[in-house]
């Protein structure tokens, strides 16, 4: 398998010439990395290449590395099949720069650029209908980058008493808490809560 893909991945490196900037194997999968201007161009050979025929679109997403320069990694992940394979193309940006959209290539991108836009803040040009889209109205901010607050922002829920939607500050359902990540089979090295009723059982009974 492992041969197959580093066929593929020479031959697409070829095709493409500067347009690749690297290629690997990864969890058995085949990961290249291409620039922004260069995205839509690799995409179509991807799809239209008889060696490829990467003709589905399995989703668009992204991830924030706050210390890069291109703090955000667009990843579209691609089937085939004809050839029974699958490809993992990445482009990064930054804040401000935006990603030409894959829509004319894949119709399906439109749903997936959307979340994206919606969850890290990556505008998507030539985009037919670039909206926010698991947010709601208005809502400012986008809750999937690293430096995202917790708090300070508001949510929206429907009020039965008041038969309408109302806007509440955030608030986190549950306390900080301090876990015990210890294996439960080797059991914990100190007294938990309610222990110590037990061994007053044990004492009772032997009594």
């Amino acid at each position: 398998m492992n041969d197959t893909l580093n066929d593929l991945g020479d031959y697409i490196a070829g095709k493409a010439g500067d347009a690749v900037l690297s290629w690997e194997i990864a969890l058995g999968e085949l990961a290249i990395v291409t620039t922004r201007d260069n995205l839509s161009a690799v995409m179509k050979l991807l799809r239209d290449d008889s060696n490829c025929q990467f003709k589905v679109l399995i989703d668009v997403t992204a991830a924030d590395y706050p210390e890069r320069e291109e703090r955000f990694e667009i990843v579209y992940n691609l089937l085939s099949l004809s050839h029974n394979q699958r490809i993992r193309v990445k482009a990064s940006t930054d804040e401000n720069t935006p990603v030409p959209s894959v829509v004319p290539l894949f119709s399906a991108a439109g749903w997936f650029e959307r979340e994206v836009w919606d969850m890290f803040g990556v505008f998507f040009t030539d985009h037919p209908d670039l909206r926010r889209m698991l947010t709601d109205y208005g809502f400012e901010g986008h809750p999937l980058r690293k430096d995202f607050p917790l708090t300070g922002y508001v949510e929206v829920r429907y009020d039965e008493e008041q038969k309408r939607v109302v806007y509440e500050p955030v608030t986190l359902t549950q306390d900080f808490r301090s876990f015990d990540f210890m294996s439960p089979w080797e059991g914990a090295e100190y007294i938990l809560p309610g222990d110590e009723k037990a061994g007053e059982d044990v004492a009772e009974k032997a009594d």
